[in-house]
């Protein structure tokens, strides 16, 4: 019994998260051959064309999306909050480029006997910084404002100025002190997916999805900066910059095309007094024959505060509501639905494309249900019609 639950579990977790483990495969593959080509590229091309041309294009990059998303905030606190970050990392950058082609510093060593600059980790724990905002607030909306920013990095800036001041080898401490914040970054991920669970039925618009591939990305680029530092490798910052472009493009793109899910429900009062909904058993029975008469689970829009139309309850009870009365998420309640409707279509029109099913079913792409109908039947819609649907 045991066993066959944990296979479900494996088999669960590789539906959802397949896509995202095989981008950081690919993503990692390419970090990794993209340090071993750095190493053929001359010298005097690399200091004279390519690295200048990388700083220039990750410095526009940030400014233009920055303008982008102020012009289309649209009061999204999350848009302006990214352009932001995107200004200071671009500050950053034309600093870097100035004091490397004009003032002839760099943050890094360029030689194996070069050692491990205090000023080259303050550099990266910023920009690390500056990364994790993102995710903290859409993890933990509300929680993160500029003191708690200010005071996650304030514990890397006094552990370099004692190393800097003291003799003492905190290099250590200090390389950790991200790995530490990404930790419990990533804590928060389970939470926020429960939560999603339960007030939506359709997840692929502001699901775990994108932000997995942007902690992904994240680890992927600390990796890198961490490998640069520790070891020499010829050139080695041209692999760090486009890195850095990709995540700073990408995340952009998404964040201006994304929803957020909290900004949904940003005007629904939380129930406070934390106590639990007894379900009524005519409520279900009011429920369920709705759900079947009317079947609005057909609009990949329906979320959790629509069950209002027949269920005059606040978010905080419908949510509880169905937990309690059929041991599940809204999620998986509205997608048994539409699993149920897929089955009954594709029966009866077993020539249909899926393309097609999906649509007329309440799945918001092709992609989405395969991969709902295979995580909770096992089977792809494909197989399932074969076996004899």
């Amino acid at each position: 019994m045991e066993t066959t639950l944990i296979k479900k579990h494996l088999r669960n977790w590789w539906y959802d998260f397949r896509g995202e483990i095989i981008f950081g495969a690919v993503l990692s593959g390419l970090a990794a051959l993209s340090f071993w080509l750095a190493t053929y590229i001359p010298d005097e091309i690399f200091e004279i064309y390519i690295n200048p041309t990388e700083n220039v294009a990750t410095a526009t990059l940030c400014f233009f999306g920055a303008w982008i998303l102020f012009r289309h905030a649209e009061g999204i606190k999350i848009r302006k909050v990214w352009a932001g970050i995107l200004i200071m990392w671009g500050c950053i950058q034309v600093t870097l480029w100035l004091a490397r082609y004009v003032w002839g510093f760099t943050s890094i060593g360029a030689t194996p006997e070069d050692p491990l600059y205090n000023t080259s980790i303050t550099v990266g724990n910023t920009l690390a910084w500056l990364l994790f905002i993102y995710p903290s607030l859409v993890l933990r909306p509300g929680w993160l404002n500029w003191w708690r920013t200010l005071l996650i990095l304030f514990p890397t800036i006094v552990l370099c100025a004692v190393d800097y001041f003291v003799p003492a080898n905190l290099l250590p401490l200090i390389l950790l002190y991200p790995v530490v914040i990404f930790i419990m970054i990533c804590s928060h991920i389970r939470k926020y997916r429960k939560w999603c669970k339960d007030n939506f039925s359709s997840m692929d618009k502001f699901d775990l999805h994108w932000i997995v591939r942007y902690l992904i990305m994240l680890s992927i680029i600390a990796i890198s900066f961490y490998f640069i530092c520790l070891c020499y490798v010829k050139n080695r910052m041209f692999t760090q910059q486009w890195l850095l472009f990709l995540i700073l493009g990408y995340s952009t793109e998404q964040i201006l095309f994304r929803k957020d899910p909290w900004a949904e429900l940003k005007e629904e009062k939380e129930d406070e007094q934390g106590t639990k909904y007894e379900v009524d058993v005519n409520q279900m029975k009011l429920l369920e024959h709705w759900m079947e008469t009317e079947k609005p689970y057909l609009s990949p829009d329906f979320q959790l505060t629509d069950l209002r139309q027949i269920l005059p309850l606040n978010r905080t009870y419908l949510s509880q509501f169905i937990n309690t009365a059929y041991g599940c998420s809204f999620y998986q309640f509205v997608n048994n639905y539409r699993i149920k409707e897929a089955k009954r279509l594709m029966s009866k029109y077993p020539q249909a494309k899926m393309v097609d099913i999906a649509k007329h079913s309440g799945f918001s792409s092709s992609s989405v249900f395969a991969r709902t109908f295979a995580r909770e039947t096992g089977t792809s819609p494909k197989e399932w019609c074969l076996k004899g649907c």
